[in-house]
């Protein structure tokens, strides 16, 4: 990583240019991205009609990678990317939110907290997976050491977690429950339309394939946006710091991977991998951050992270001060 290109401090001004949404372009991303899901839904609720159910449970993990599209296209509505509009990105998010089982208005809040406060030690909390520093972890009791391994376990953290986030987290507007009326409106308006959504569902087709082809989806695709969440903000060589040495650039360039996925993984993620661009300029849309890598190849290599080697990753639980770096249970155990 070039030191010169983060103390610059003026990268969001030199990505101004690639703010600009076009219309047309993000109406034909919703079209190619809801349209096949809708199509794959369509074919597996047949299949299933047919009897052929494990046909239609196998095609659920193409219509994952659909959902978690669709899901990066709601993100990109939450930061104002989108549309040029602010009531298009508005409406358009919270009709997806219904599909994602994500309460938009909601969700955007927590998420822009994220984006103040990402990489900084002293501002951790909303919107974020909870991590430790080393000191911390040490100062805990046995059984709170317990939970925090408990809750950090790749089984818990990408098996139960998704599926606890988005089926149950999600129905309540945790850390703004006394914030006003809105953050109620935003939840319980789309656990609503949901309800109506899967009970249309049912009547139309019965309990039995909804749970087979739309719950099996929605798990798939909670547990890739969970990981992929997860690799944008802990990996090797990320960067944290507390509040007086926190800048936004510097975090942003340091503490944002760039998650180097093939082609087609790529496209499903929506580009989401080039994260530390997405954190300098959050009003870029999806579509445009390959082009800012390639006007600027000194931002390729920074914070990258491979595919193969992103699996290392789960181990990683603690933040370490002293040492600059993020360390597995297992490291602890061994400078100790």
């Amino acid at each position: 990583m070039a030191p010169e290109a983060i103390a610059s401090g003026a990268w969001s001004k030199r990505l101004a240019d690639y703010r600009q949404p076009k219309t047309g372009r993000s109406i034909f991303e919703i079209f190619i991205t809801a349209g096949p899901l809708a199509a794959i839904w369509a074919l597996a609720w047949l299949l299933h009609s047919q009897g052929w159910w494990w046909a239609a449970l196998l095609l659920t993990i193409p219509a994952a990678g659909f959902l978690v599209r669709l899901f990066m296209i709601q993100h990109d509505c939450g930061h104002g990317a989108f549309f040029g509009e602010k009531q298009a990105n508005d409406w358009v998010g919270r009709v997806i939110g219904v599909l994602t089982l994500t309460p938009y208005d909601y969700w955007r809040t927590t998420h822009a907290i994220h984006h103040a406060t990402s990489g900084n030690l002293d501002r951790r909390g909303l919107g974020a997976i909870e991590m430790l520093t080393v000191e911390e972890y040490r100062a805990l009791s046995p059984l709170r050491r317990f939970g925090y391994r408990l809750y950090r376990h790749p089984l818990v953290m990408f098996g139960l977690g998704p599926a606890f986030v988005f089926f149950i987290m999600q129905r309540l507007p945790i850390g703004m429950m006394r914030q006003g009326w809105r953050p109620w409106v935003s939840v319980l308006g789309n656990g609503a339309a949901i309800a109506a959504g899967l009970g249309v569902l049912i009547w139309l087709f019965g309990p039995a394939p909804v749970l087979i082809v739309n719950v099996v989806t929605m798990l798939l695709a909670a547990t890739i946006g969970v990981w992929l969440f997860y690799i944008q903000h802990q990996f090797e060589g990320a960067s944290w710091a507390r509040n007086g040495e926190w800048k936004r650039d510097e975090a942003a360039l340091a503490g944002s991977s760039h998650y180097d996925l093939p082609p087609v993984l790529r496209w499903f993620t929506a580009n989401i991998g080039i994260h530390h661009v997405h954190h300098l300029s959050s009003r870029i849309p999806f579509y445009r951050l390959p082009k800012v890598l390639k006007d600027h190849p000194e931002l390729k290599p920074m914070s990258r992270v491979g595919l193969w080697e992103s699996f290392r990753c789960a181990r990683l639980a603690l933040w370490d001060e002293a040492a600059g770096r993020l360390v597995s249970f297992r490291d602890l155990r061994a400078s100790a």
